[in-house]
């Protein structure tokens, strides 16, 4: 693949992180490193700028950072919305969603799966998910999407999140462009029947002896909501033996619905109290993070979706940023000190 704006994750790597984004080049040196992860392809920031020029909103976008005031959340809020508005008011333009379309058609040529594959569409912005920052939860991911047209239109989702209130004040927050540079990811989608997240080290105390798994069924959707409590596993990255367990209320999950996107069910009450991994997997997912730790030369939190099949996917690696639950944030809520530290730095499980 060598148009102009898209390019194959597997060919891409940290130094293309200025074009596409940090989540796709993450991707593409997963991929590298020999770890499993779904196929897809990146579209490039140059899209975006081509969007905006394209229907002439360059103007608009200057006029509101102009009268924005990064000290003021009201102002901050009025300029996103301002753009967000004129962003998916706005259609693609024929080129570039006929690029989208070639890129899409090329991986359901690959995988086989017809010409309306699920996929799914995730926002890759500069900036994000570095060693200092990382944007998690604050924009968009579409999941199950199927047919171009709804490619094309997940992907201007993503473009206009990276206008949304709370990345527009994170970016104001650690001094950076105002304007959001945005790429995207777009992967085949994992039916996933557990999915989660792994710190390659204690995210609480930052004990590194130790891999860190949340999971629970379905797609991460549940867990990234805070509408479940996952279940929470320790295991020994040398023995891969359970250091501790505890087995959460997954009352729900969200599985693909009939008419494209997801949709939430009910989990039977017996699956409810049942972890939904076992040692040989969470075995497996040990051996995975290790490999991850080892290429990125850090720990890393990583999301990951297991599919019908078994098979285990790792669908998203970003950098530690920071560890640790208060003690005021323990005594508040009702979760474990990791579910804490999720919720606090963005990670869900194959969702963000």
């Amino acid at each position: 693949m060598s148009d102009r704006h898209t390019r194959w994750l597997a060919d891409l790597r940290a130094d293309d992180t200025p074009r596409f984004g940090g989540k796709s080049t993450s991707l593409g040196e997963l991929l590298h490193a020999e770890v499993p992860v779904p196929p897809g392809f990146a579209l490039a920031t140059t899209a975006f700028d081509a969007f905006l020029a394209a229907a002439g909103l360059e103007g608009r976008v200057a006029e509101a950072l102009e009268h924005m005031d990064a000290r003021d959340i009201g102002s901050v809020q009025a300029a996103a919305e301002a753009v967000r508005a004129a962003v998916t008011a706005t259609p693609v333009p024929d080129d570039i969603c006929a690029e989208i379309g070639a890129g899409y058609a090329a991986l359901a040529a690959e995988v086989g799966g017809g010409d309306d594959i699920p996929v799914a569409v995730r926002s890759s912005a500069v900036g994000e998910d570095s060693a200092t920052a990382t944007f998690a939860g604050q924009q968009e991911t579409s999941l199950w999407v199927r047919g171009v047209d709804a490619v094309c239109d997940a992907v201007r989702d993503c473009w206009a999140s990276g206008w949304s209130t709370p990345a527009m004040s994170y970016r104001a927050r650690l001094g950076g462009d105002p304007r959001p540079q945005m790429g995207v990811a777009i992967q085949l989608m994992v039916d996933a029947t557990v999915s989660g997240v792994m710190f390659t080290c204690n995210p609480v105390s930052g004990d590194p002896s130790v891999i860190a798994v949340n999971a629970s069924w379905g797609l991460g959707q549940g867990v990234v909501g805070g509408e479940v409590t996952p279940d929470e596993f320790f295991v020994s990255r040398v023995t891969r033996e359970i250091v501790r367990q505890t087995t959460g209320a997954k009352h729900v999950e969200y599985r693909p619905a009939a008419a494209g996107g997801t949709e939430r069910r009910p989990v039977a009450e017996e699956r409810q109290a049942e972890p939904c991994l076992g040692e040989e997997q969470l075995a497996e997912l040990v051996s995975v993070a290790r490999v991850v730790q080892r290429h990125f030369g850090g720990h890393q939190d990583v999301e990951w979706a297991i599919g019908p099949d078994g098979v285990l996917y790792v669908v998203q690696s970003r950098p530690v940023t920071a560890t640790g639950a208060t003690a005021d944030e323990r005594e508040a809520a009702p979760m474990s000190a990791l579910s804490l530290v999720m919720n606090r730095f963005g990670a869900g499980g194959a969702g963000g």
